[in-house]
């Protein structure tokens, strides 16, 4: 397994990342088995593990917390985030600093850690001023809670100004941005992952394979997969094929399915070869629900895409582009109906 630095933080990570949003209620329920699928991952090469408090409710970061008991905690750069609703109460989320230093603590005992080596935001928030949220952070890096903090899903714009206020308030910046990226999913090329080069951020991609999209599975003669996950299936936008955009999606996954076996390579191994192509990624965040999935997901690691695979790829998505906005994981507020209205 390659390793990277993560921005210029100075600590290497693995070129694949073990998401852990598939463990637990969203996904596989066994507890035993994610913990061999986890075990598995570290024992490929896989440093790097990310999760989130709001994965089934905190039952992900159990998980997580249960197969890095038995000795393993100190090999591995584990990063986690807030931000989601933790319940019914309206203070149980956002960027606050009151819900922040309660979320720290709920993480940690979830984990069973004592420190937490990248603590992301897990969605940008405008009605929170930035200042607050990177105050209660630094806090908690200066308490030893936190080793660094980053963002994710945040807008090039968002990127830029949470570094301003960093340096201007002489507070801890975020070191790491996680987009959406993949094939299907581009929009990212265009401003995010040259903003974040350009602060020396580390950047930590997720859904390469676009929530299953380029996982082989969608296929025009199937007449189109269907999400089996819960996780998945609350996301309807992106998977209702009566939507234009979705069957466009289904017409890109199978001329790229093409592709990979014109190259000897699985659909798998070239959507996640893809994103770690790109030179501003410094790891590619894989969510395998089973072990066979992960399996799957593994060798493209090891996976070196040609230019002339690259232009293929080109040619059936644009660079920069994303095919469907539902797939882009922002929620720009300026752009609801009520903030229109004059």
């Amino acid at each position: 397994m390659e390793y990277r630095l993560l921005g210029r933080t100075g600590v290497s990570v693995s070129r694949l990342c073990l998401g852990s949003m598939m463990f637990g209620a969203w996904g596989n329920p066994e507890h035993d088995e994610s913990v061999r699928i986890i075990h598995r991952a570290l024992d490929a090469g896989i440093n790097f593990i990310d999760t989130a408090d709001v994965y089934s409710q905190g039952e992900s970061e159990e998980i997580v917390g249960k197969a890095l008991t038995a000795g393993r905690r100190d090999d591995v750069v584990l990063a986690t985030k807030f931000h989601m609703p933790m319940g019914e109460d309206p203070n149980r989320q956002g960027s606050s600093r009151r819900w922040i230093i309660r979320a720290v603590e709920d993480s940690l005992r979830r984990l069973s850690t004592d420190y937490i080596d990248l603590y992301q935001v897990h969605r940008p928030r405008t009605d929170t001023d930035i200042e607050e949220t990177l105050g209660a952070l630094s806090d908690l890096v200066h308490q030893g809670k936190v080793r660094y903090i980053g963002s994710s899903t945040f807008p090039a714009s968002q990127i830029v100004e949470a570094q301003w206020v960093a340096r201007d308030r002489l507070l801890q910046r975020f070191v790491t941005e996680q987009p959406p990226y993949s094939i299907l999913t581009r929009g990212i090329e265009a401003d995010v992952l040259p903003t974040a080069a350009r602060h020396g951020m580390g950047v930590m991609t997720y859904s390469p394979l676009a929530g299953g999209w380029l996982s082989g599975r969608w296929r025009k003669e199937a007449g189109g997969a269907r999400p089996t996950s819960p996780a998945r299936q609350r996301l309807v936008a992106r998977f209702d094929m009566s939507l234009p955009e979705n069957q466009r999606k289904l017409e890109v996954a199978e001329a790229l399915y093409e592709v990979a076996e014109d190259a000897g390579m699985t659909l798998i191994e070239l959507a996640i070869a893809f994103v770690l192509n790109h030179p501003a990624v410094t790891s590619a965040i894989i969510g395998p629900r089973t072990m066979e999935q992960l399996e799957s997901q593994l060798p493209a690691a090891d996976v070196v895409l040609s230019d002339e695979i690259l232009d293929k790829i080109d040619e059936l998505v644009t660079p920069g582009t994303t095919i469907n906005p539902a797939d882009s994981g922002y929620d720009n507020p300026a752009l609801q109906p009520a903030a229109r209205r004059r």
